[in-house]
C-alpha cells in the first residue's frame, strides 16, 4: 500500500504521536472533498480559521489607524501650543511690579497682574488681553489677541470687547463725576 504524502507539520505530529495516521487520511479526504465541491460548484468553502485571521487582521489595521490619528492630532496640538507661545512672546506688553493691579478671573480664580495705567485702560477698553501660557500670564494686543483665539479659545484668558466713547448727550450719568482714585 501506498503511504501517503505528509507535510512536515504532519509528519511531526504523527512522530510526536499526537496523531495517527486514519486522521491525516480523514483530514485530507476533507480536504479533497472541499476542493472538488469548490470546482464543480463555484461554492466556496468558509474557513473559519481564515475568517477569524482576516477579521483580526482589519481590527488591527483599525487600531493602528485610530493610534495613528491620536499621535497626529497630539502633534498638531503640540505645534499649535508652540505658536501661541511663539506669537504671545513676540507681541508681549511688559508688565510692572510696582503698576496698578488689574484682576481678572481664571478657571473660577481670582487672578492679578500689575501694569501700568494706560495698559490697564488698554485692557478695560478692550484693546488689549490677556493670554495664559504655561508660564503664566501676558498681556498682548487685541489683534493678537484674536489671533491666538482663531487659533485656541482656551488660550485667550481676558479679552474685552471694545468700547466706543459714549456720546456725552447720550450718557445719563454724564452729570455724575468720576473719583479719580477710584479703583475696582
Amino acid at each position: 500500500m501506498k503511504k501517503p504524502q505528509l507535510n512536515p507539520l504532519q509528519a511531526q505530529l504523527l512522530k510526536s504521536g499526537l496523531t495517527s495516521e486514519a486522521k491525516v487520511k480523514q483530514v485530507k479526504a476533507e480536504k479533497r472533498k472541499q476542493d472538488k465541491l469548490q470546482r464543480n460548484n463555484g461554492v466556496e468553502i468558509v474557513d473559519d480559521i481564515k475568517l477569524s485571521a482576516e477579521q483580526a487582521r482589519q481590527q488591527q489595521i483599525e487600531r493602528d489607524r485610530e493610534l495613528n490619528r491620536q499621535r497626529k492630532q497630539a502633534e498638531e496640538q503640540k505645534a499649535l501650543a508652540a505658536q501661541i507661545k511663539q506669537i504671545t512672546l513676540l507681541n508681549k506688553i511688559e508688565q510692572g511690579d510696582n503698576g496698578l493691579s488689574y484682576q481678572f478671573n481664571h478657571q473660577n480664580k481670582v487672578k492679578t497682574v500689575y501694569v501700568a495705567d494706560k495698559v490697564r485702560e488698554a485692557l478695560i477698553n478692550g484693546r488689549a488681553g490677556i493670554v495664559h501660557l504655561s508660564s503664566g500670564y501676558e498681556i498682548v494686543p487685541a489683534e493678537i489677541a484674536r489671533k491666538i483665539q482663531d487659533r485656541d479659545v482656551h488660550a485667550v484668558v481676558v479679552l474685552n470687547q471694545a468700547t466706543q466713547d459714549v456720546a456725552v448727550e447720550d450718557d445719563p450719568y454724564a452729570a455724575f463725576q468720576i473719583p479719580d482714585d477710584l479703583m475696582w
